[in-house]
């Protein structure tokens, strides 16, 4: 019996456009009649996250920063903060590379030292609470994560300079652009272990859907792991299942829909 289903983002419950399938908030309101729980893991902030499902605050929960900040019924349940120091050390390590941006992400904001246009744009999506600083060092908040955005593919570039950092940190490659770096213990999947135990739900309850690289670690602490269609490699081979169809073609809500969890004959494209 699933009790618990938890969703990435972008890349998976949303579309290339970083749009919501129209029918999401039927199906939800379904499986809330059902007594399972609909969640949201994402890299994104919480705030974000929030203002994206407002009409359920008061109801889902949200894993945010990839874990390290997460929210139910609007009270907070956890964060696993970032070391300060070691942040500041990114960010003076980010700013010797070239074509690099940099997000600093704190608890009660995120934080940029860049005006570029581009930047602003895309780091938008993700920031509700987004905060210009001309120093990135100097900012006092509780942080969460360190975000490399390489506008070259983080894979083929930057990922190479704070790959030495994994023995002491959590570096992730949250998408094509995006690499996360938080506490070594910040994941989503021990931040869905944490909720588990706080509200007496099994691995084998849970159904998680996602679609890269940190998400690997949700998908090996859920009974029923999914990855979409259009996911990376390696999260597929990790996962025990694999969506028939991708994050355009409503791949979460049709798969949720195949296992019978809803009574909805049809989800509209």
């Amino acid at each position: 019996m699933i009790r618990l289903i938890v969703a990435d983002m972008d890349g998976t419950l949303l579309n290339n456009n970083h749009e919501l399938h129209p029918d999401f908030w039927k199906i939800e309101q379904e499986l809330f009649n059902n007594n399972i729980l609909f969640a949201v893991a994402s890299g994104r902030q919480y705030y974000n996250l929030e203002a994206n499902f407002i009409r359920l605050k008061n109801r889902m929960i949200f894993f945010a920063e990839n874990g390290t900040h997460v929210v139910h019924k609007g009270k907070e349940l956890y964060v696993n903060p970032l070391d300060l120091d070691a942040a500041r050390g990114f960010i003076e390590l980010g700013r010797t590379l070239k074509g690099i941006d940099l997000v600093l992400c704190g608890k009660n904001c995120a934080y940029v030292e860049n005006k570029d246009e581009k930047f602003g744009t895309e780091i938008k999506k993700y920031y509700e609470r987004l905060k210009y600083v001309k120093d990135l060092t100097t900012v006092e908040d509780t942080i969460l994560k360190v975000t490399i955005c390489d506008w070259n593919g983080v894979e083929e570039n930057s990922f190479h300079y704070f790959k030495k950092y994994q023995e002491d940190f959590k570096v992730a490659i949250a998408a094509r652009v995006f690499l996360d770096i938080t506490s070594k213990t910040a994941n989503k999947g021990n931040a869905i272990i944490k909720v588990q135990e706080k509200l007496n739900i099994s691995p084998e309850e849970t159904l998680v859907f996602g679609d890269y690289l940190n998400d690997l670690e949700m998908m090996q602490n859920a009974g029923h792991s999914y990855a979409m269609k259009n996911a990376h490699p390696d999260i597929i081979k990790a996962s025990k299942f694999v969506t028939e169809l991708d994050n355009n073609e409503n791949g979460v809500l049709e798969t949720i829909r195949s296992l019978n969890l809803i009574k909805t004959e049809v989800v509209e494209k």
